[in-house]
């Protein structure tokens, strides 16, 4: 007889959810206080739809893109293991909508493992994802970083060009991962002194992964070009959510500063972004006097736009079967 009561694993996983529940209710709060609710509702209620409609078609189309640069990247798979284009297709939506509910890992880990049960290694899984990962943000940052070139006046800011500079730290640290044998080897080391053996066979096949998009410039050059039109269309997207609120910023500003927010989105300690989107757009748009009630309802709609270009996900996980909703 099954019992009808939470398991020991999803109450742990509960657990572990907490701290970024209250960071994320803590942070939407008091940037809701600062910026006044009633600026923020009076702000939405005036939204024109069409922008917003357009914002919907756009998400669509960036959702497409990233799912073929996923299938793109699965080129480094073991021959003959990679699953069938449905499938695949069908793991990257799920991902997507089980990640709305999760910190920013969360959708990447359960891509990640979903794949792995589909005959491939549990490294080369991880490894197609990381590489999605990274190619993600090192298109932000090129984006961000030719935004800052026409606009020299955003360029002496010290925090926006801290937080690009990190994220490059962080791309180029990968980029060592896959081409430098002396950093690969160096990483193996280190995987070797995990104290858990499952953990340290794992970090060793991931590594072994990396280092094989070495062979594929011509993919990763592909998926890096596609990257950074996701990210084009991200900023036209909150550009035309922006007009809808009657925000007068130019479009260049959305260059520059829809990177950084990303950036800070996608920092793993609130889930789906909540609380750290609102700070991170009032902030940014704030530094140029836009008004912090249409700054924050600038960001509970671009937030509440990738929700909904998460949905078709929902659809294909509501009527999938048992064993695949049991995995979440």
């Amino acid at each position: 007889m099954s019992s009808s009561g939470p398991t020991p694993r999803r109450l742990a996983r509960a657990f572990r959810l907490l701290p970024r529940l209250i960071i994320a209710a803590g942070l939407t709060a008091y940037v809701l206080w600062k910026s006044h609710p009633r600026a923020v509702l009076a702000a939405a209620a005036g939204a024109d739809w069409r922008p917003i409609a357009i914002a919907l078609v756009l998400v669509l189309f960036d959702r497409a893109l990233m799912a073929y640069r996923w299938m793109v990247l699965l080129c480094a798979l073991t021959p003959g293991s990679r699953p069938a284009f449905g499938a695949v297709l069908r793991i990257f939506f799920v991902s997507s909508f089980v990640g709305t509910f999760l910190p920013s890992v969360g959708g990447d880990v359960y891509r990640a493992y979903s794949l792995s049960r589909m005959n491939v290694s549990g490294g080369e899984s991880a490894a197609s994802v990381l590489m999605d990962r990274v190619l993600g943000v090192l298109s932000i940052v090129i984006v961000g970083l030719a935004a800052l070139v026409v606009t020299p006046r955003m360029a002496a800011n010290r925090w926006v060009l801290l937080t690009l500079a990190t994220a490059s730290g962080a791309c180029l640290i990968a980029a060592l991962g896959v081409f430098s044998e002396r950093f690969a080897a160096l990483a193996q080391s280190v995987a070797g002194r995990l104290p858990n053996h499952r953990a340290q066979r794992l970090s060793a096949g991931v590594i072994d992964s990396v280092r094989r998009y070495a062979r594929h410039h011509g993919e990763l050059a592909n998926v890096l070009v596609m990257s950074i039109v996701v990210q084009i269309v991200r900023v036209v997207q909150a550009w035309c959510l922006g007009r809808a609120l009657g925000i007068e910023a130019g479009m260049l500003m959305y260059f520059v500063f829809i990177p950084i927010a990303l950036l800070i989105m996608l920092l793993p300690i609130t889930i789906y972004g909540l609380g750290t989107s609102q700070w991170a757009f009032g902030w940014l748009f704030g530094s140029i006097d836009v008004p912090m009630g249409a700054a924050v309802a600038l960001s509970i709609l671009f937030v509440a736009l990738g929700v909904l270009g998460n949905l078709p996900g929902g659809i294909l996980y509501a009527f999938g079967t048992r064993a695949e909703r049991q995995a979440t």
